[in-house]
């Protein structure tokens, strides 16, 4: 149901009640020179501006078939052709020696999975160069700011594969940049991979940003997930990617690398509504 998303009840309840009851105080007590009427008001703002942050529309939901929806609102950073020549190192392959580390991003095992497209664990993803290969995938990554919604939507129908928290080598919390960057690709992370009943696989990445430090997922592995059902949310400004098959899909959005006059910081999208990838119409 529309209304507020979970966990902001709470807020707005305690600074709508606080305000109000300064308020009333402020007319049968001491004003104390407007100071507590002014306080009251302080409370009323902050009660309205957590109303705004937690807000959870209802969404009308495509109904087409072979589509993908946007897991967040915001303007499209980007959409970019990729493909994975890395991933995430195991016991056995970081005693083998052959793990390369980066200061900023960590330790990479220098090959990707046998399968990228199981995105069976976190990979290291490049711009695509040359023919394209089967293996590729479509990135789209989407800037929520602080005055979005910040609820998350499943961009398809599936079940949860894999779900997992990521920080910043050697920390316990962060990198924070500006979600805004590229560069926050590797901030504070949460990885979901969902996987539809015909076993293809879509990586959706919810990534924190220099003000929101705080991901919260209402799901697990093993959920199964309904075409833009709500799955978690963001705290403040950040950003989702999601990423394909580009054997597949097809990208339906514009980003603001393509200096579209109509949408000079990308287009904007909202979760659960707007097309982002179609499948590919395979030829007769």
């Amino acid at each position: 149901m529309a209304g507020l998303a979970r966990g902001g009840h709470a807020p707005v309840a305690t600074f709508a009640l606080s305000g109000i009851a300064i308020l009333i105080g402020g007319i049968y007590l001491d004003p104390l020179n407007g100071l507590l009427p002014l306080f009251g008001v302080l409370c009323l703002m902050i009660a309205i501006f957590f109303a705004n942050f937690w807000r959870d529309p209802d969404r009308p939901i495509p109904q087409d078939s072979g589509i993908l929806v946007s897991p967040a609102d915001g303007h499209v950073m980007f959409v970019r052709r990729e493909r994975a020549n890395g991933r995430r190192p195991s016991r056995t392959e970081r005693e083998g020696g052959k793990v390369e580390h980066d200061e900023f991003t960590g330790d990479w095992y220098p090959e990707a999975c046998e399968n990228p497209l199981s995105f069976e664990t976190e990979q290291r993803f490049v711009a695509a160069e040359g023919a394209p290969q089967e293996t590729d995938v479509w990135r789209v990554a989407i800037f929520m700011s602080p005055l979005d919604v910040h609820v998350n939507r499943a961009p398809r129908a599936g079940n949860i594969v894999a779900m997992e928290h990521r920080t910043g080598k050697g920390r316990r919390r962060g990198p924070f940049a500006p979600a805004y960057r590229k560069e926050s690709e590797f901030n504070e992370r949460v990885r979901t991979v969902l996987e539809s009943e015909d076993g293809e696989r879509t990586e959706v990445m919810q990534i924190s940003g220099a003000l929101a430090r705080t991901i919260v997922p209402w799901k697990g592995i093993d959920d199964t997930l309904r075409r833009g059902e709500r799955y978690g949310m963001i705290r403040l400004g950040s950003r989702v990617d999601v990423r394909v098959s580009a054997a597949l899909y097809e990208p339906q959005v514009i980003s603001a690398e393509e200096n579209h006059p109509d949408h000079p910081k990308g287009q904007f999208i909202k979760a659960g509504s707007d097309i982002i990838f179609r499948r590919i119409l395979e030829e007769e």
